[in-house]
């Protein structure tokens, strides 16, 4: 799992790229967390658009940084998951709780 973070204006941008699961989420968490407080934002976008799987696992990770960002005062979305991923979302009703973009463009749109 490789991460790249990008700030733009007030907006950290989290591009993800292999597979976000129970071999990689306790990492990806860390990583996570570690970027988030140390840069004390409070707008994140989770960029999907090279996660090739995603099980429970990462459901968990997502929620979690949803939870945690939402107590501060923050927002997080998810822009750019498709197929199967995408489908995770849905089946899984997280796109009832995050915000989903079909772009990186449309989320930071949104959240500026």
């Amino acid at each position: 799992m490789e991460l790249r973070f990008e700030k733009k204006q007030d907006v950290l941008i989290i591009r993800m790229y292999g597979e976000l699961d129970h071999h990689t989420c306790e990492e990806v968490r860390n990583k996570l967390d570690d970027r988030i407080e140390r840069e004390k934002v409070k707008k994140v976008i989770l960029d999907f658009r090279a996660i090739t799987f995603m099980d429970s696992s990462g459901i968990g990770v997502i929620i979690g940084r949803y939870k945690k960002i939402n107590q501060s005062g923050g927002k997080i979305c998810v822009a750019e998951a498709t197929g199967t991923v995408e489908k995770v979302f849905m089946l899984s009703g997280m796109n009832k709780i995050i915000d989903i973009y079909t772009t990186v463009d449309n989320a930071l749109e949104k959240l500026s």
